[in-house]
């Protein structure tokens, strides 16, 4: 009698019916190898482990809501030489959450600040690690919202407890009050407990400049900057624009003619 259909039932019920997937290959592989049945159990229960993992990959990687899979594998060190491959490719390893300290990438617009971020952000997660990724717009209006549905603590505590927060584009808008506030609570809540990346185009000493408030402000980046690892990049825009195509003959006498007319 085949042991599939009495399988199925108890597999589901001690929730490996993921081992269905491979049975079948697995016991072929077992049958031509001779394998011992310790052998064999083996390979169905690394099959399981790996499912499982890659899953687990895959749900935090959709959790974390990247713009796009941005990874260092794919970021060109070689486009703007001046930018510390060494430094980045040691917050790689993800060591500063560890410290829970801070990562602060400021440059010019279009100098890899988000990807890096994100790359980053790829980095925690393959070591188990929740992320999340936001700008500063999104994360204010969702805290904002919060506090229009009574539910901004809950909020608060959700984006506070999250093992790594990234955070877009600071100061590329003025705050205004209350959202100066929002993000000296979200700050001083995962301050010292949780590593945060800030990616912004201003440089550090306008970090203030972007607080309604100046003492908020002064308190916020105090506790941003205590500890933190700063990575500076310049140079060369990776997004290039492209040439406009040449217009025909044809069009050029046309626009002329049209031009004596």
């Amino acid at each position: 009698m085949h042991p599939m259909p009495e399988l199925i039932p108890m597999l589901k019920q001690l929730r490996l019916s993921g081992i269905m997937d491979s049975l079948e290959i697995r016991n072929r592989q077992a049958i031509d190898e001779k394998m011992a049945y310790t052998d064999f159990l083996a390979l169905l229960i690394q099959d399981e482990v790996a499912r499982r993992t890659q899953r687990k990959f895959d749900l935090r990687i959709r959790r974390a809501g990247f713009r796009n899979q941005k990874t260092l594998e794919d970021f060109d060190f070689s486009f703007n030489p001046a930018i510390n491959k060494a430094q980045i490719m040691d917050l790689a390893t993800c060591r500063f959450m560890e410290e829970k300290a801070c990562v602060l990438i400021v440059g010019p617009c279009g100098t890899g600040k988000s990807h890096i971020a994100q790359a980053l952000g790829h980095c925690a997660i393959r070591q188990g690690r929740d992320v999340l990724f936001t700008t500063q717009t999104k994360l204010l209006g969702q805290l904002q919202a919060a506090r229009a549905t009574n539910s901004y603590d809950r909020r608060l505590n959700t984006l506070a407890k999250v093992d790594l927060l990234i955070i877009d584009d600071f100061g590329l808008k003025p705050l205004r009050t209350p959202q100066d506030e929002d993000i000296h609570d979200l700050i001083g809540e995962r301050y010292e407990r949780r590593s945060t990346i800030i990616t912004s185009n201003l440089d550090l000493s306008e970090w203030r400049d972007a607080f309604p408030n100046k003492l908020l402000g002064a308190a916020t980046i105090d506790r941003i900057r205590h500890g933190a690892y700063c990575v500076v990049l310049d140079g060369k825009s990776y997004r290039t624009t492209k040439p406009l195509p040449k217009p025909q003959k044809k069009e050029v006498e046309k626009r002329v003619k049209s031009s004596k007319n």
